[in-house]
């Protein structure tokens, strides 16, 4: 369908479906003359995955943590073996080491996160944009998820003219995911393809999560954070009815209540400052299956219907925790640990460079791409393996 054709009532549609109380999930089957119509069913098309230049051993940065902070923390050496426990090898930054031993405003920090958030932004979606055999000009509508910095006008504003958006593009900038950014960008893109059946929608997750070092933060959950995340981005693209690596069938999410406090932003004049104050891995393994349970008995399912769970990692004892919690096999979250080892958590992005290794594999028939994030809150999204 030519793109002039739909553009009429397409950001009507759309905003009707992102501020539908059903929560994305799937709307009654439109009919004609009382004969259902054929659903728009929305496939994950392409999907590709960039990082920056910079690159850090885990040795390296555990060595200038300990430089800038050893003396300042008695409880540092007790904290350390995270650094060494956290199933990463290596991490991706937007700046050298040395840059983030100096004290940066917050002003600073911005502009690279404006500068460098912008350049990872085109070339994840540049890359999923020609694997789907498409250019910026075909781009109906554009998700940009980041919680790392903040961008007036939006990183996809900011890329438009690179990338070639067409002036009538419908710009949907989401804030406030954190990790499970990816996850819930991808519900909320194919929803917004499904409002409007022809439409191309372009996902793009960026996070550079670098940016949020804070040098005068002399907390556990600060050195956790030194340990754990790294920089990156992810796109894909979504268009209903047409040729994809699979369909995405359902999104769904559980939030806990009274868990403000597990996992967040603590902003201060400096800028943000990460909140960890709970065990995540140790609330996962008690809370995690009752509420997948929950969320595949409303799609008909249950755990033995998934033949793959594709999951954020979060760090080696989220995985853990997450394998014994749904009582998957040991060490089957291979190409979680593998992208851990790799990028450290990248936070939104990094679930779909999990889904990104689990398609060159080869998905099976039913896969459950999951997150945790701020709330405290379980996004997942139910793929179906797309017909040959």
């Amino acid at each position: 369908m030519a793109s002039e054709t739909i553009r009429p009532s397409f950001r009507r549609d759309c905003v009707a479906t992102l501020f539908d109380v059903t929560k994305f999930r799937r709307p009654a089957r439109a009919t004609f003359g009382g004969i259902p119509l054929p659903k728009a069913e929305a496939r994950l098309c392409a999907i590709a995955t960039a990082v920056p230049e910079h690159i850090a051993t885990q040795t390296e940065i555990a060595e200038r943590t300990r430089r800038v902070f050893g003396l300042r923390m008695p409880e540092f050496e007790r904290i350390a073996p995270v650094f060494e426990n956290a199933g990463i090898a290596q991490r991706h930054a937007v700046r050298p080491g040395d840059w983030y031993e100096q004290e940066q405003s917050w002003s600073e920090r911005t502009q690279v996160y404006l500068t460098e958030g912008t350049r990872l932004f085109v070339s994840a979606a540049r890359d999923a944009l020609k694997r789907a055999g498409l250019s910026g000009a075909d781009v109906d509508c554009v998700v940009t998820v980041s919680s790392t910095g903040i961008a007036t006008p939006s990183l996809e504003c900011r890329a438009a003219a690179e990338l070639n958006f067409r002036a009538d593009v419908l710009r949907v900038p989401v804030f406030g995911l954190g990790c499970a950014g990816g996850v819930t960008g991808l519900s909320i893109a194919a929803r917004l393809a499904e409002a409007r059946p022809g439409s191309t929608v372009l996902l793009v997750a960026v996070e550079l999560c670098s940016l949020a070092i804070r040098l005068d933060k002399l907390t556990k959950a600060n050195i956790v954070a030194l340990a754990l995340f790294g920089d990156g981005a992810a796109a894909a693209v979504i268009r209903t009815n047409a040729h994809g690596h699979a369909r995405i069938a359902t999104a769904d999410e559980h939030t806990w209540p009274d868990t403000l406090d597990i996992m967040g932003w603590d902003i201060d004049q400096q800028g943000f400052g990460v909140i960890f104050d709970r065990s995540i891995p140790e609330f996962a393994l008690e809370h995690l299956r009752p509420a997948v349970d929950g969320i595949l008995q409303r799609q008909g399912l249950s755990r033995s219907s998934v033949d793959r769970f594709v999951c954020h990692p979060g760090g080696a004892k989220i995985v853990e925790a997450i394998e014994t919690g749904l009582s998957l096999k040991v060490g089957g979250l291979d190409h979680e640990r593998a992208v851990l080892a790799r990028y450290g958590n990248m936070s939104a992005p990094t679930a779909l460079f999990v889904l990104e290794r689990a398609i060159a594999e080869g998905l099976p028939q039913q896969s459950l791409l999951m997150a945790f994030g701020p709330g405290f809150t379980l996004s997942t999204v139910t793929l179906t393996r797309a017909a040959a």
